[in-house]
């Protein structure tokens, strides 16, 4: 079982901080070369300064994945600088309100699914064309249990539920390019993006009377599954689905 990332040029977007920073750091430490992408530049020199440390090319790109024209110029400065995409890990991702389904207004829906469920997809698309034409590669697209299960969060839960079918859908059309596309569905992840939630001992509470392993993750915890999908010892795996969970599914 071939586990490493050697020769292999991962991007990760949404890789500034959280489970997008613990990624890039794990693909990495498995032999990848880096391209780390947000919205602020200066988030991601000082993960490219750590990755740097252990040997690895970095390059650092600011963009806004819910933006076409970003998209094309990061895949341009991608493309010129490392000539190939070996593994797109899809991270970026917002939820701007906590507003209940009856409340929320169709800005926060647009800022939402822009990003989330847009943005993905189309950088996906540009990504996958790369791969086409030198032989395959990996996508791995970082979902979420609120896309298998509702929670709080309504309007996130649905894109991220879209997430899960686009990662089927792209699996499906892709694989005669030797493109093989996964996700990951994260439980609750003590992260900055997601404080409000596990900050707030009442919400805290409840999510943890239905999670089995009783504590939230650690962003490293998503590490080990990506590395598996992003490597050649997932060869014959596509289209899946891996809750990362605490058992909080069952």
């Amino acid at each position: 079982m071939n586990l490493s990332l050697d020769n292999k040029v991962a991007l990760v977007t949404g890789a500034s901080r959280g489970i997008g920073q613990a990624i890039a750091m794990g693909l990495a430490r498995s032999g990848a070369d880096i391209i780390v992408a947000s919205r602020k530049i200066a988030d991601l020199e000082k993960v490219a300064v750590e990755i740097k440390k252990m040997g690895r090319k970095c390059l650092p790109v600011a963009a806004h994945i819910g933006r076409i024209e970003e998209i094309n110029n990061l895949i341009d400065k991608v493309m010129h600088e490392f000539g190939k995409i070996d593994i797109l890990i899809n991270n970026a991702a917002t939820n701007p309100s906590m507003a209940s389904a009856m409340d929320i207004d169709d800005r926060a829906w647009d800022s939402i699914m822009n990003l989330n469920l847009k943005g993905l997809f189309f950088l996906s698309q540009a990504v996958a064309r790369i791969m086409k034409e030198k032989g395959g590669g990996k996508i791995i697209n970082v979902a979420s249990v609120a896309g298998i299960t509702p929670d709080i969060l309504p309007v996130y839960s649905i894109s991220k539920a879209a997430v899960i079918m686009a990662t089927k859908v792209m699996a499906q059309q892709w694989a005669i390019h030797n493109i093989r596309v996964n996700a990951i569905a994260p439980g609750l992840t003590k992260t900055r993006f997601s404080e409000a939630l596990w900050k707030n001992q009442d919400i805290l509470n409840i999510a943890m009377s239905r999670t089995p392993l009783g504590r939230p993750a650690e962003p490293e915890e998503m590490v080990g599954a990506v590395i598996y999908l992003a490597s050649d010892a997932s060869s014959y795996v596509t289209g899946q689905v891996l809750a990362i969970d605490g058992g909080m599914t069952i």
